[in-house]
């Protein structure tokens, strides 16, 4: 039997801003740094050890990585950077605020753009400043391999090639293994272990900052898993996390019209 843990990157300032990330380079924010502290507590207090541990290219995910490791005194641990586990890229979209963007698109696309599996947000161009080809973290891709947008299924295959490829090896070599990705990226892991439809891993949310353990075969398949701690604060923290891509947009709506009115008051 294999154990695996997964931990989705705790809170980014962008987050907090309810904008879209993707591959842009925002850090953590003061609550997303408290949340990968407590995801080292959980970590330690049942005495999990690493022998190595895999992030994106990010750092939300490299520092949240760091900040476990210091909370479990592995601070030595190998850390493998690859761009094949960064988050989704959500094309021109990113840096853009998610509400706004609903009130724009209408809500059904939004959700369409953010849960569904094939649906691609709106492309940047080749000449846009946020195309990653312009980033020298990824000068040693080829610009077909650099995405200018991606849907869920996209994603899926990237990442599923590098579990593959290099991650599931090491299991099978017998080292304890730490993911530290991104929601969609462990969407995509978790729906290729556990078998889920299209239709399913739409309604697949994974929390920030709570470790998501895998026990595996010796074929690497998956026989369960669990959340650390207490399964009522992950219960709640993966309800807030779905409830994010439900956007209510009445409230929005009053008080656009409200700051309309009262703009048009002071102007006359």
């Amino acid at each position: 039997m294999h154990q695996l843990t997964l931990l989705r990157h705790g809170q980014s300032q962008w987050n907090l801003e309810n904008r879209f990330t993707g591959w842009t380079d925002v850090d953590l924010s003061a609550h997303g740094i408290s949340e990968a502290k407590r995801a080292g507590v959980l970590l330690r207090d049942d005495r999990f050890v690493f022998d190595r541990v895999y992030t994106s290219v990010l750092k939300r995910a490299i520092h949240t990585a760091w900040i476990v490791m210091d909370e479990i005194d592995q601070a030595w641990l190998p850390v493998v950077k690859d761009w094949r586990i960064n988050e989704r890229h959500y094309g021109a979209l990113q840096g853009r605020n998610k509400r706004e963007t609903a009130l724009e698109y209408g809500e059904d696309q939004v959700r369409r753009w953010r849960r569904g599996y094939r649906s691609r947000p709106p492309a940047i161009t080749e000449e846009d400043i946020r195309n990653p080809a312009n980033d020298s973290r990824y000068a040693s891709l080829s610009r077909d391999s650099i995405p200018l947008t991606e849907s869920l299924k996209e994603v899926l295959k990237r990442t599923v090639y590098y579990w593959e490829n290099t991650i599931a090896p090491q299991l099978l070599n017998g080292d304890r293994v730490l993911i530290v990705a991104h929601g969609n990226t462990l969407r995509a892991l978790v729906m290729y272990f556990d078998g889920m439809s299209e239709k399913e891993v739409t309604e697949l949310s994974i929390p920030t900052g709570i470790p998501l353990v895998y026990e595996l075969d010796d074929n690497i398949r998956a026989l369960g898993r669990r959340y650390l701690g207490d399964p009522e604060v992950a219960t709640q923290a993966t309800l807030a996390v779905a409830e994010q891509s439900r956007l209510d947009l009445t409230e929005e709506h009053f008080l656009h019209g409200h700051r309309t009115l009262n703009s048009d008051k002071s102007s006359s």
